[in-house]
């Protein structure tokens, strides 16, 4: 059996060639890899604000603030009063437009890695990846 503790080397090598290959596609949408990701994360949790966005995706909140603001830059973004000083996260149309370019190149990538190692979308790997993703952003 593999020590797992290759699993996290492994991991960060798919991570590291998603973000290159998915880079210039991404760079034609005004965004980065990175910004994607909080793109998508908007999207998917509508009314997040940005410490939770940093959550969901385990970066830090430096990170988080210049991703967002370059999003808000681009348009593709608006903040609005939450309670307290929390400030809302919303895609405009201009975003949500955006942000299925984005699935479709991300969609497109693992696609592909899919094809060429003859991996089926249904593979017991991908529910377990999701379960231990889940525990570490409910426990962090």
């Amino acid at each position: 059996m593999k020590d797992l503790g290759y699993l996290a080397q492994d991991i960060s090598i798919l991570h590291r060639k998603y973000y290159k290959d998915t880079r210039e596609a991404f760079a034609k949408l005004g965004l980065n890899p990175t910004a994607a990701c909080v793109l998508l994360t908007v999207h998917e949790h509508p009314d997040i604000n940005q410490n939770q966005v940093a959550k969901t995706l385990v970066i830090d909140k430096g990170l988080t603030t210049r991703e967002v603001n370059k999003i808000l830059g681009l348009g593709y973004l608006t903040k609005t009063a939450g309670t307290g000083k929390t400030q809302l996260l919303t895609l405009t149309s201009a975003g949500e437009d955006v942000v299925d370019q984005v699935q479709t190149i991300r969609r497109s990538w693992w696609q592909d890695r899919f094809d060429q190692t003859g991996i089926d979308a249904n593979s017991p790997l991908i529910p377990a990846i999701e379960t231990a993703v889940t525990n570490i952003i409910e426990v962090d």
